[in-house]
């Protein structure tokens, strides 16, 4: 129980700063706006190949943007403090989960202007929420452990790119798979989603069971 309350007060907190700093999220969105009109005045006319691929490109790097600050904003002295009060376990659960909803607002933001621009290609839903669920899960585990790492260290910007690249792109490639199957116009036609979602939903553990046991290790640095 007492995790349990670590994490709701931490991921409070999160929340509190992030509406204290809207400049933040503000600038986010406008590069994702700014991507989405780049695609737009790029493409005449999209297929469903292409427009799967390129909303899980412009997601993947707006996600980077969005999570490398979760521990690169905050200096020394906050985190020796958070080190003093906090189960280390409960500090890294509750920037995880902060980051989890940041990008499914990200990527619902995205989809709504993404698809004023593309087209709405979408003919099931049902795997694609699956995707943008457990994708979302992913780069956020991902990202936010990669981002404690970079906090570490001098050119913390230029490393987050290089150490998250290699992990995030087989959680992008698996998304991307199964998402294509949203794009099938038989309502009723059986898609086989099961191995992409076994395989999506195994990354995502893999790496929350390796963030929770070296983050400790890490805290302590």
């Amino acid at each position: 129980m007492q995790l349990i309350r670590e994490i709701a007060f931490l991921l409070h907190k999160e929340l509190t700063l992030e509406l204290r700093q809207k400049y933040a999220l503000g600038g986010i969105l406008l590069y994702v706006l700014a991507t989405v009109y780049v695609v737009y005045i790029s493409f005449v006319k999209v297929d469903p190949a292409n427009w799967n691929t390129l909303f899980w490109i412009i997601i993947l790097f707006a996600s980077v943007n969005a999570v490398a600050r979760s521990f690169l904003q905050e200096h020394s002295g906050r985190q020796l403090y958070y080190y003093t009060l906090a189960n280390p376990i409960a500090v890294l659960v509750a920037k995880i989960l902060y980051n989890f909803l940041l990008l499914l607002l990200l990527s619902v933001l995205t989809l709504g202007a993404y698809s004023v621009v593309a087209g709405y290609l979408i003919r099931q839903p049902v795997p694609f929420l699956w995707a943008v669920l457990l994708g979302s899960l992913g780069f956020s585990i991902a990202l936010t452990f990669v981002s404690a790492i970079a906090s570490k260290a001098s050119n913390a910007s230029t490393l987050m790119a290089i150490l998250s690249l290699p992990l995030l792109i087989p959680i992008l490639a698996t998304v991307i798979r199964l998402a294509k199957a949203s794009f099938i116009p038989k309502a009723g036609v059986m898609i086989p989603i099961k191995s992409d979602l076994y395989i999506l939903a195994g990354i995502d553990m893999l790496l929350l069971g390796a963030a929770l046991i070296l983050f400790s290790f890490l805290w302590r640095d």
